[in-house]
């Protein structure tokens, strides 16, 4: 019962708006970065979020942050456990990472902690996502595993979505001593393994999104965003959209509202 409030909480916290006319409409922003590598909190600044809010989802381009770290943290302290111990119990207490769903070998724990968060996170992405809505999305993940970007980004593409990634990078010293200063800490080698598969996948990332489709935050030394990833950003928000099943989608709601106006057919489409 509390998974399910939280996510009516999430969803009732975006405000959410329907359809068509939603900004960043059929528009989908990968985050790729290794821990502590201050991802989510570009993704806020970038796309005009609250930096200090945990749980928010909406930002001011109009596309929801999907992440499952807030729900993940609300439940590990249901269940009495510090955040700041996770680095600690995964290298003490193997049988209580397994129940709390911190070993990926051993399989997620549906009702662990972890289990709960993921089943958040899927439950959010099929709301934003449904046939009727199509709403913008951020998906806040590590990028440590290729294949599964290929495959969530081959499904947002079947629903018609332009994608896009913004990848975060710091070097490993850097990821280390975050992650040693932040409230859910991991364990320093898991740092590593992930920092690394990270590293690792960066040239494959620029071949499946493309050139104009990737963008490279360095964030070794906390800053503004450098104008030229603002702008290039900006720039994927506001262009029509290329994907045919999407502009197919957008023709067909257009079609109930009575084919939309000239400025909305040039926004959505680049019609004039």
């Amino acid at each position: 019962m509390r998974s399910y409030s939280l996510l009516r909480q999430l969803i009732r916290g975006t405000l959410l708006q329907e359809g068509v006319y939603d900004p960043g409409v059929l528009k989908a922003v990968f985050m790729a970065g290794g821990p502590g590598s201050g991802k989510s909190f570009t993704a806020k600044i970038l796309f005009g979020a609250d930096p200090t809010s945990v749980s928010e989802s909406m930002t001011a381009s109009g596309l929801k942050i999907i992440n499952s770290d807030p729900a993940f943290e609300k439940f590990l302290r249901d269940v009495g456990v510090d955040p700041s111990d996770l680095a600690k119990i995964a290298q003490e207490d193997p049988e209580l990472a397994y129940q709390l769903g911190l070993v990926d070998e051993r399989g997620v724990p549906v009702e662990s902690p972890r289990g709960k968060a993921k089943e958040i996170k899927k439950k959010l992405m099929s709301t934003f996502t449904r046939p009727e809505a199509r709403l913008g999305v951020i998906l806040d993940g590590t990028g440590d595993d290729f294949d599964k970007i290929v495959d969530k980004k081959e499904d947002l593409e079947e629903m018609g979505y332009d994608t896009y990634m913004v990848f975060v990078n710091t070097t490993l010293d850097i990821a280390q001593e975050r992650n040693a200063n932040r409230s859910r800490k991991m364990d320093p080698n898991k740092v590593e393994e992930i920092w690394s598969d990270v590293q690792s996948n960066l040239g494959t990332f620029q071949q499946l999104f493309g050139a104009n489709n990737i963008v490279i935050v360095d964030n070794t030394v906390y800053g503004p965003i450098p104008e030229n990833i603002a702008k290039a950003v900006d720039t994927f928000l506001r262009r029509p959209i290329r994907n045919p099943i999407g502009r197919e989608w957008i023709e067909a709601e257009l079609s109930t509202r009575g084919g939309g106006t000239a400025k909305e057919r040039r926004r959505l489409m680049g019609q004039r």
